[in-house]
């Protein structure tokens, strides 16, 4: 398929247009995106890339020896087959799972983060089979934001949480109002490229510029200096990392000291103020959390820590609390601290003042408030109980049967049998990827959805080849975004990929619920009678929508009403009695009698200072494994913006030149990464940036097990994390840090075998 019109289409880094070119695409982002994201480059010349997977894949130990555990996992060959083949063979190997052992024994992982698209959406399209079938274990929440999405209700309450998550006070609202925004964690903007979904309109960076310019001040509490951008005007705080709730403390003391604090607000919008404020006093463990005592613990002077909480107790101040403080051990403690902090300032509820969560995470946080709901596949329902938080996958794995806390209960480990995964890469996400390997040797069988193949696709027992975005029509919109797409298919798809749908159709049929799963509708059906059910709802609610031929035509349908002026809690603000939240309260909880009562040493009843289990000892530099700038996750890393950003092949770790001249290391040499998790080489690349003491390694380089070197040889940071979650509240993901040693490479560097397909070898159907 060659076209001379380029066509517009959608990644959850924003929308592009493409035309084919050859064995390439030209891309160019959208014309209505002001500022686009670099990471389209990255789709140019991956598309059809060695790494692509051409035909269904079957492990040959699986086609030899059937079903069952097995070590070769992840270092077997692979033999292509037909796709009748692939899918007759798997077809009766769920049926046998579930006849034997039961729906819960299929455990549905898609994450979440395959292409995007309101119809294939590749976790939508899984849950929908697996549900036809008669259900699955699921996970819950995110690695992104998998502790706070617990705590916040016990704080909040459920309503106050999902304003929060939902997006928070809008970006035009702090642009006009807010004074100084304290960002814990920073406020990195190249996150804000990605949203689930994609953003046709990227704009964060000039509401930034638009505030500064206006006077507003940032200061950036973070161990990495572009935290902060460069275009916007502010301060660095280089903290030690994991210890941003000792300086939160430190700033409550101050303000309860010098009676800088809003006792009026407290006492009207809060529950449990005195209870925690006796511990930040000392009266509970005989230690005040004073700017002297936190000043050793996060490395800011006690001086400054007290002029800051002057400062913030002076103007309008919004507290921002990144994603990322989350991702760490006790991640719980320092949501729950910032809320704490914003609350003795007393502005929560005002205009560009109060708390704000994930700004420099994501796109869709203070964007546009959608009034109404989006096109969607419907998933209907699973009747099997069972669940793990995301991030427990080896656990589950490894410990079938044994007991879990979570979230005030009790929960146990089912026996997984069978793995779907369709959609994401628990290779990249997970932590401690050589238990993460031992992990997935343990089921009967696993079965991935993959355009590519990953270090996900290399541990499965059947890989189907499936469509990227541009081989595939569709609908794009991402929460808050201003416009809905048409996704036009601008190429034919590479070997013999098919679409999520299509493969789960087939499926179907040969396990009797075909008609349940398709409704009689082909993809292209699909997308027009999600849009037009959708068209229906919208002239319920008043608002005309273009019937779908319109729409396609045109490529953009601007959406109506979208609202920019939320501020968080402003109902609550306004009237707390007609506007409770809905905690056991109806107010802000700084103490949470239920927390506490579930009797967790590692999240009590209120935000507290719990020292990390593991802290530096000689020669150990703390690694931060941040989001890559480079690319979305590990997604197209062999794209060409991900590879320019590489240092001989490998994924780069930035040192400060002290700590490298210390061991002998200097730009571009490459190094071994090690602690006793695992190890991994990367590309040193010096910088003042970081902290003294600090190392920064970002995560999404593809894992390559293949040189008895090192557990990676391509530099992924998840090899060094350790597979343990934040608390028994949440169990969320703490792959944020880890303790390393850095030294010089001295022997041969190994060669990369990352985007290399494995070994295949092709079978013909009447071999099969």
């Amino acid at each position: 398929m060659t076209l001379d019109q380029p066509l517009p289409n959608s990644t959850h880094w924003g929308a592009f247009t493409a035309v084919e070119d050859g064995d390439r695409l030209r891309v160019e982002p959208h014309p209505l995106d002001p500022e686009p994201s670099p990471l389209l480059a990255n789709l140019s010349d991956s598309i059809r890339h060695p790494a692509r997977v051409a035909r269904p894949s079957i492990r040959r130990g699986w086609l030899e020896r059937g079903p069952g555990p097995d070590d070769r996992r992840g270092d077997d060959e692979f033999v292509e087959v037909d796709w009748d083949t692939a899918l007759d063979l798997l077809g009766g190997e769920l049926d046998r799972v579930r006849t034997e052992h039961g729906n819960s024994a299929i455990y549905g992982g898609s994450y979440g983060w395959a292409s995007a698209g309101r119809f294939h959406h590749a976790q939508s399209q899984l849950r929908r089979f697996l549900n036809c079938i008669g259900g699955y274990t699921r996970s819950v929440n995110t690695y992104s934001h998998g502790a706070s999405v617990v705590v916040l209700p016990h704080i909040l309450g459920g309503s106050g949480a999902r304003e929060v998550m939902a997006g928070g006070t809008s970006w035009p609202v702090i642009a006009r109002n807010t004074d100084l925004l304290v960002a814990f964690g920073g406020i990195r903007t190249t996150n804000t490229w990605v949203a689930p979904g994609g953003h046709t309109r990227h704009t964060i960076l000039s509401h930034l510029e638009e505030a500064t310019a206006r006077g507003m001040r940032v200061v950036s509490v973070s161990p990495l200096r572009d935290d902060l951008p460069e275009q916007v005007s502010g301060e660095w705080y280089p903290i030690v990392p994991g210890s941003d709730v000792a300086a939160m403390l430190a700033l409550t003391w101050t303000l309860d000291d010098e009676n800088l604090a809003d006792r009026a607000f407290l006492d009207r919008y809060t529950a449990g103020a005195e209870q925690w404020l006796r511990y930040v006093r000392g009266e509970v463990d005989g230690q005040p959390k004073s700017p002297e005592w936190a000043a050793p613990l996060c490395g800011i002077e006690a001086g400054q820590l007290r002029a800051l909480a002057r400062r913030m107790a002076s103007r309008r101040t919004l507290i921002h609390v990144s994603w990322s403080l989350q991702r760490t051990e006790y991640g719980e403690q320092p949501v729950w601290a910032g809320i704490a902090l914003a609350a003795m300032l007393g502005q929560l509820g005002l205009p560009g003042g109060g708390f704000g969560h994930g700004y420099s995470s994501m796109a869709d946080v203070g964007s546009a408030v959608t009034p109404y709901p989006l096109p969607s596949l419907p998933q209907g329902h699973n009747p099997v109980p069972d669940f793990i938080p995301v991030a427990r996958v080896s656990d589950m794995l490894l410990h079938p049967g044994e007991e879990f806390d979570y979230d005030g209960g009790r929960y146990t480990y089912p026996h997984t049998r069978l793995v779907y995964w369709s959609g994401g890469n628990p290779f990249h996400h997970h932590q401690d990827l050589r238990r993460l390997r031992r992990a997935f040797r343990t089921p009967d069988t696993v079965v991935v959805h993959e355009p590519y193949w990953t270090g996900t696709a290399r541990h499965a027992d059947f890989v189907l080849p499936v469509t990227t975005t541009v081989e595939r029509d569709d609908l794009g919109v991402g929460r808050g975004d201003s416009h809905l797409l048409a996704m036009k298919q601008v190429t034919a798809p590479v070997g013999e990929a098919r679409s999520d749908y299509d493969i789960f159709a087939g499926l179907a049929q040969r396990l009797r619920v075909g008609e349940k799963f398709t409704e009689g509708r082909s993809a292209a059906d699909w997308i027009v009678h999600l849009y037009s059910r959708w068209r229906e709802r919208m002239a319920s609610r008043r608002r005309e929508i273009p019937d779908f031929a319109t729409f396609w035509s045109a490529g953009t349908l601007e959406l109506p009403d979208l609202r920019l002026d939320r501020v968080l809690l402003a109902d609550f603000r306004a009237d707390p009695d007609a506007h409770p939240l809905d905690t056991p309260s109806g107010r802000i909880e700084l103490y949470s009698e239920r927390v506490a009562g579930f009797g967790y040493d590692d999240c009590p009843g209120y935000p507290r200072w719990l020292p990390p289990r593991d802290l530096p000892g000689t020669g150990q530099l703390h690694l931060i494994a941040n989001q890559p700038a480079a690319r979305l996750h590990s997604q197209l890393d062999m794209g060409a913006h991900s590879q320019a950003s590489k240092v001989h092949g490998r994924e780069p770790l930035r040192l400060h030149p002290d700590d490298a001249r210390a061991r002998g290391i200097q730009e571009g040499d490459i190094v071994r990464v090690f602690n006793a998790t695992g190890s991994c080489l990367a590309g040193v690349r010096l910088s003042r940036d970081v902290r003294p003491g600090v190392a920064q390694l970002s995560t999404g380089a593809w894992f390559d097990p293949s040189s008895e070197l090192v557990t990676c040889a391509h530099g992924n940071p998840n090899v060094l994390t350790t597979d343990r979650g934040t608390s028994r509240l949440a169990q969320g993901c703490a792959g944020q840090h880890a303790l390393v040693e850095v030294e010089l490479l001295t022997a041969p560097v190994p060669p990369l075998r990352a985007h290399e397909p494995p070994r295949l070898t092709s079978r013909r159907p009447s071999q099969a």
